[in-house]
């Protein structure tokens, strides 16, 4: 696993063990069994976002500390320059730019989302969470797939879901696509 998945599953276990909760109880809160829970949080599996997510508001902070270990400060307005957000690199398939974690108390999540093309016909890796979600491609085209419904978007295409249902991206036509996602 990247480092950047060691540090937000030692975060996690640092949050978990502040508020005095055992990893069984926390997994348990997660809808997840205590293996899984475990490999999240000793790093050696990769923690989908929606997991982070539900963590993230089990514990009352912001997204931005378990992802990238900073506090946000800001509350006015927050800037952030092209290419300058916290990169997080968690999965192959997926690369995250976070576009606001620098501000308090935001009411969603945004973030840039690049997804490299890859031979795989068939997606494999689903992701859920709590709220809803907006999608709005900005470069290249995508297959999405939210709860068994095939989708394809192209540049200037949008999609809102609920994103408690099973979800999944695919580059299409062998091209990178680049999408504003808003996690609410």
């Amino acid at each position: 696993m990247t480092e950047q998945i060691k540090q937000i599953a030692e975060r996690i276990r640092e949050m978990r063990e502040i508020s005095s909760i055992s990893a069984e109880t926390l997994a348990q809160k997660l809808g997840l069994t205590t293996e899984i829970y475990s490999g999240y949080e000793n790093g050696n599996v990769d923690i989908p976002v929606g997991i982070i997510f539900e963590i993230a508001e089990l514990f009352n902070i912001e997204l931005s500390v378990l992802l990238g270990g900073d506090n946000p400060k800001l509350h006015v307005y927050g800037v952030v320059r092209n290419g300058k957000g916290l990169k997080l690199e968690r999965r192959k398939q997926y690369k995250y730019e976070s576009l606001a974690n620098n501000f308090i108390h935001k009411k969603a999540e945004p973030f840039m989302v690049t997804i490299d093309p890859h031979d795989e016909p068939a997606l494999k890796d689903f992701n859920s969470h709590p709220g809803q979600e907006f999608n709005y491609v900005i470069k290249g085209s995508m297959l999405a797939v939210i709860d068994g419904h095939e989708i394809i978007l192209n540049e200037g295409d949008s999609l809102y879901f609920d994103s408690g249902c099973k979800h999944a991206m695919k580059a299409l036509n062998n091209e990178q696509v680049k999408f504003l996602a808003i996690v609410l």
